[in-house]
């Protein structure tokens, strides 16, 4: 029998027969010496265990039946994606990644994994949100975020509802024409060149830096881009793009009241788009007619550049336009986040860096009756 198998009266008992066995005289002295020695070993520990056992008993009895162990735990906050990309740690990193092109260390600091585009900080989108609010001709106008190529359909005419009497002639079908405008998206690029010191900022000033002067010039473009669809359309519609109307007339009190009652019924926030020098001449003819009149009609006053000024329009140039911007769509077939390339080679020599924002839209006149086209009438021939 093992001794760790035996009771304690039992090896009190193996004890007094090894007293006795010693005495032989073909004994193994050594081997019972070894077993004492193990009997020992097994009392004492038992022993300590008892003493142990008391112990606890004894503190169940003081703690009316219960022991208590304190176990100190360590509390984690774990962060979202969203707390994170506005830490501290992930700005800087973001700062790196722009001028590196290497997203594995912002990567490294998610919590999530993110497949496609890194999450930019939580400014980058106010920046470009703001930007995007702040222009006057873009925030007017539709919004889409459909990848790829998008084809919007549009009505380019439809007989009206007929009136039918009980018992008579059944009215004649609906005869309806659609076009589709197909909207195919393209690069928005603008580079910018900054000096080592610039990129030497870092964090959050360097990447404000990049991307309020990137995104403002990008907006910029976008929206001369939507003037550009407008007076460049065709006076009709066709089977794949949307036509505007044209009024040939000078600035005058009549003129915008004119231009308006040629939208549909459906151009329900009509704007006057025009240049800031068009805009005096309009009250200059106000001024002229000697009497209070809003040459504007009530219309709120939008402004580009991007239309020539009257006095230095060519003959039978769209100088304003009368109209709801909502008949205009823009695509983001990425999401408005604008790109940014990184390139300090080319303008090594130079100290300098070029950077290049990008954004990929498509835009287009999707409706038709919400434009018209204000041109400057030709010159009388004598």
């Amino acid at each position: 029998m093992e001794i760790n198998e035996m009771t304690i009266e039992e090896m009190e008992a193996r004890k007094a027969e090894i007293r006795s066995e010693v005495e032989a005289e073909d004994a193994d002295l050594d081997a019972l010496e070894a077993e004492v020695r193990g009997i020992n070993e097994e009392l004492e520990a038992r022993k300590a265990a008892e003493a142990q056992r008391a112990e606890l008993r004894a503190a169940v009895a003081a703690g009316e039946g219960e022991v208590t162990k304190t176990i100190e735990t360590e509390e984690r906050t774990i962060m979202t994606n969203n707390e994170i990309r506005n830490s501290a740690e992930y700005i800087d990193a973001f700062a790196e990644y722009l001028k590196s092109g290497d997203d594995k260390e912002c990567r490294s600091l998610l919590t999530e994994n993110v497949s496609g585009a890194l999450p930019v900080p939580e400014f980058v989108d106010s920046i470009i949100h703001t930007a995007w609010e702040n222009d006057e001709i873009l925030r007017r106008c539709r919004k889409t975020y459909i990848r790829g190529n998008l084809k919007v359909a549009f009505e380019r005419s439809a007989d009206g509802a007929y009136a039918h009497t009980e018992g008579t002639t059944a009215v004649t079908e609906e005869s309806l024409t659609l076009g589709i405008v197909t909207m195919i998206p393209m690069m928005i690029k603008k580079w910018i060149t900054i000096s080592d010191e610039a990129v030497a900022m870092g964090g959050e000033a360097f990447i404000r830096y990049i991307y309020d002067e990137l995104t403002y010039q990008i907006t910029k473009k976008l929206a001369d881009l939507v003037i550009d669809d407008i007076k460049g359309a065709e006076t009709t519609s066709g089977s794949t793009y949307v036509g505007v109307p044209k009024v040939s007339a000078a600035p005058s009190v009549t003129t915008v009241a004119t231009a308006a009652a040629n939208l549909s019924a459906e151009a329900r926030n009509p704007v006057v788009i025009l240049n800031r020098l068009t805009e005096a001449a309009f009250v200059e003819a106000e001024a002229a007619a000697n009497f209070a009149f809003d040459p504007f009609f009530g219309l709120p006053r939008v402004y580009t550049s991007e239309l020539p000024a009257y006095s230095a329009a060519s003959d039978n140039a769209v100088y304003a336009i009368v109209g709801d911007l909502s008949g205009e769509t823009v695509n983001f077939p990425e999401g408005e986040g604008v790109v940014i390339k990184w390139d300090d080679l080319s303008l090594a020599e130079a100290d300098l860096v070029k950077v290049v924002g990008r954004e990929y839209a498509a835009h287009a006149i999707t409706a038709p009756g919400k434009f018209v086209n204000i041109t400057k009438p030709a010159a009388a021939t004598t």
